[in-house]
């Protein structure tokens, strides 16, 4: 009889930890990558903001982009004027020869006094006045009465910072008082009359 075969082969030995290094090559890339996602991040993460959506990256551009402060109505002045003033005096306030003289440049619109503009639309103008060298002779009637001071402020203070017109802003404070200073008076006003307003 034969003798059991033996297993003459050794088991190999259980493996151990070593000091495996990582290449410091490897670990300054991965620095330099972590360092620029980070700057990436922060310029155009918007940090979870939700206020913040594509295609903007951050709320600096989203602020930048957002409607400037509406100088005393001009958007609601715009669309007054489009419905009651446009017809006769034009969407470009260039006036329409024959109809109604142009608010572009025109010295009654731009005009220091205030209080001769505002008067205009409260109680309507008749009889000639002199725009921009120009005579007319025409009659504006009264629209003052439908419009609240908010309205009233809002399509003058328009027509004094459109076509080129840079004169200040007018304020329904400032319409308020002259409504009141005038809501005895009953018929146009002419411009000869207008000129003694100060």
């Amino acid at each position: 009889m034969n003798a059991p075969e033996t297993n003459t082969v050794q088991p190999e030995a259980e493996p151990k930890a070593g000091a495996a290094t990582m290449p410091v090559w490897l670990l300054i890339a991965l620095l330099v990558i972590f360092f620029y996602a980070g700057l990436y991040f922060d310029a155009r993460g918007g940090w979870f903001n939700p206020r913040l959506h594509a295609p903007y990256h951050s709320l600096a551009q989203l602020e930048q982009f957002q409607p400037k402060a509406d100088d005393g109505g001009i958007a609601r002045g715009r669309a007054v004027y489009e419905q009651l003033c446009a017809v006769c005096h034009g969407s470009d306030g260039a006036g329409k020869p024959g109809q109604a003289p142009p608010f572009a440049g025109a010295e009654w619109v731009i005009t220091d006094s205030v209080g001769r503009l505002i008067r205009i639309p409260l109680q309507g103008l008749v009889g000639p006045i002199k725009v921009k060298g120009v005579e007319w002779n025409l009659a504006m009637p009264a629209m003052g009465a439908s419009l609240s001071d908010d309205d009233l402020a809002a399509l003058l203070t328009y027509m004094r910072k459109s076509w080129g017109n840079q004169a200040g802003v007018i304020t329904p404070e400032m319409v308020k008082q002259v409504r009141a200073d005038t809501a005895s008076r009953t018929q146009p006003w002419t411009a000869a009359e207008l000129e003694k307003i100060p």
